[in-house]
């Protein structure tokens, strides 16, 4: 395997794996995000990249070794990342990009915003998550990389508290409505319904 592909396999699930860290960050206390006079992405963002930093230097010593090498790995990544970048796609027809980018999670001021229970939603309720979940799967499959595996990992439990914690806050957020709709749609693995 060349040598780039490792490193963006590498640079990916670094980036990727602290999706949730970044939102740990947000969700325990998002009145106080949305009670700022500036934007709270001039705290939120560099601090993300410093997680960025920390993770990479963490992981930097593990990042060339391997379980395994073989080319035949990437027709089932190719797949994962064929579904990771399907979901992205149907996951904004429905969402704005301010929606995707959590805005109404931490700017004050904004409209209510309404709750999205159609398109790709009307079958996991967080079509995004489940999306970067493809993505790193996929890069680990393909590479065989030791470091993207553990990555993901760390990303699956650390995914999963903070799927808890948004849950909670859109509970609050939407009262009932989220709660028939968490009851009815599951939270990342979508139900596979036979037509008939």
């Amino acid at each position: 395997m060349t040598w780039w592909l490792d490193f963006l396999a590498w640079i990916a699930c670094v980036v990727y794996s602290t999706i949730p860290s970044f939102w740990f960050l947000i969700h325990p206390r998002p009145e106080y995000w949305r009670s700022r006079r500036r934007s709270p992405y001039l705290l939120l963002l560099p601090a993300w990249w410093l997680m960025w930093v920390v993770i990479g230097i963490v992981t930097v010593g593990w990042r060339h070794v391997r379980l395994y090498s073989t080319t035949w790995t990437w027709i089932p990544a190719g797949l994962l990342f064929a579904s990771g970048f399907w979901l992205y796609l149907r996951s904004s027809k429905t969402f704005s990009a301010q929606q995707l980018g959590g805005l109404p999670e931490v700017l004050g001021g904004e409209k209510r915003q309404a709750l999205v229970t159609s398109g790709i939603r009307a079958h996991v309720r967080h079509p995004v998550y489940l999306a970067h979940f493809c993505e790193m799967l996929a890069w680990s499959i393909g590479t065989g990389l030791i470091v993207s595996y553990a990555l993901t990992a760390f990303a699956l439990v650390t995914g999963a508290v903070m799927i808890g914690m948004e849950e909670r806050e859109l509970e609050k957020r939407f009262g009932t409505a989220y709660t028939e709709y968490r009851a009815r749609v599951p939270a990342i693995i979508p139900k596979i319904r036979a037509k008939g």
